[in-house]
C-alpha cells in the first residue's frame, strides 16, 4: 500500500500548512512526495520519540502533520510521546505505521507489529486498518484527532474491484453466518472463498476500523442467524474479536458458533515471511477456506 498512500498523499496534503515527517524510512516509496513537499518533507532519521516531539510542536502552531515509519517504530518506540505529547493535547497528528502484523517476516518480531491496534485504541487513538489500495484516497482527507494508519499489503484477488470505503464492508454475500476480517485479511478471505458457494459460505465483511457504532445491522443479523468467524493479523487482546464479542455480547445476540483466528505470535519459535507467520496462525487462503469447510 505504499505506493497508493504516496499517491493519496500528494493528491490531498501537498499544501503549505502540511508537513511529512519520516523516521529514514520509506525508500523507493516517498520520492515524490519528498520532491512535492521540499523542505516540508522531514527525515528525522532514527529518532522517533524526537520525531513525534517535533509532529506535536508543529500541530501546536495549526500545522498539520503526517509521520510515517515502519509499524513498531511508529507506535511503540514512542509510546509516550504518543501518549504526552500528542493524545494529552488531542492534536490532529496522523501516524503511519508501514507493515502491520508479521509484513516484516523474516526480520522477526522486532519488526512485526502485533498488538498495535490495541495499543493506540488504548490511548483513545483512532485505529484505520486499511484493507485496500483504494481505500487511501478517501482515507488521506483531512485529520481532526490522534490518527494511526495501519498499511499492509492489498490481497484482493486479481482483476476484483473493492467497494467503496467504509469502515465496515461487505465484500462477499453469504448465507452461513458472517466473516468479518481486519484490513487486509479480507482479501485473503476473498481469495478463499470466492468460489464457495454462497449457501455454503459466510458473508465476508472488511472491518477497518474499531468503531462500533459503524457495525451495519445487516451484519448482526448475519451473526443471529449463523456463526462468526474473526480473523486478525494481530493479537486477541484487545483486537477485532474482542471488540466484536463485547458489542455482541451487548446488543444480546446469540451466534451458533464463535472462530477467532488471530495472531498467535511464534508457536513454533522460528520466524519466516508473512506468508509463513499467517498459515502459522491459520491465516491464509488454504486455512480459510479449512476453516469455513470444518463445522462451526
Amino acid at each position: 500500500m505504499r505506493k497508493a498512500f504516496a499517491a493519496a498523499v500528494l493528491e490531498n496534503h501537498n499544501t503549505d500548512d502540511c508537513f511529512f515527517l519520516t523516521g529514514d524510512l520509506g525508500f523507493m516509496a516517498l520520492e515524490e512526495v519528498q520532491q512535492a513537499f521540499g523542505s516540508r518533507f522531514v527525515n528525522a532519521g532514527v529518532a522517533e520519540q524526537n520525531m513525534v516531539g517535533v509532529a506535536a510542536g508543529l500541530a501546536r502552531e495549526n500545522l498539520r502533520v503526517i509521520v510515517y515509519s515502519i509499524a513498531p517504530f511508529c507506535y511503540a518506540r514512542p509510546f509516550e510521546q504518543i501518549r504526552n505529547d500528542i493524545c494529552l493535547g488531542a492534536l490532529p497528528v496522523c501516524l503511519v505505521g508501514n507493515g502491520g502484523g508479521y509484513a516484516y517476516g523474516h526480520m522477526g518480531p522486532t519488526h512485526h507489529a502485533l498488538e498495535d491496534c490495541s495499543a493506540m485504541g488504548a490511548l483513545g487513538v483512532r485505529v484505520i486498518v486499511p484493507a485496500f489500495d483504494d481505500d487511501l484516497r478517501t482515507l488521506m482527507g483531512r485529520f481532526t484527532q490522534p490518527t494511526y494508519l495501519r498499511l499492509g499489503y492489498d490481497a484482493r484477488p486479481s482483476g476484483t474491484v473493492a467497494p467503496a470505503y467504509s469502515a465496515w464492508r461487505q465484500i462477499l454475500p453469504g448465507r452461513r453466518g458472517a466473516l468479518a476480517a481486519l484490513g487486509p485479511l479480507a482479501g485473503v478471505a476473498w481469495q478463499a472463498l470466492q468460489d464457495v458457494p454462497e449457501e455454503q459460505r459466510p458473508a465476508v465483511w472488511a472491518v477497518c476500523e474499531f468503531d462500533e457504532a459503524a457495525i451495519p445491522d445487516a451484519f448482526h443479523q448475519q451473526v443471529a442467524n449463523g456463526p462468526l468467524y474473526v480473523i486478525e493479523e494481530h493479537v486477541a487482546h484487545g483486537g477485532l474479536g474482542m471488540h466484536l464479542s463485547f458489542s455482541i455480547a451487548k446488543r444480546g445476540i446469540g451466534c451458533q458458533a464463535f472462530v477467532h483466528r488471530p495472531a498467535l505470535g511464534y508457536p513454533t519459535g522460528r520466524f519466516g515471511s508473512q506468508g509463513f507467520h499467517r498459515a502459522q496462525c491459520g491465516l491464509d487462503v488454504a486455512s480459510v477456506r479449512q476453516m469455513i469447510a470444518a463445522p462451526a
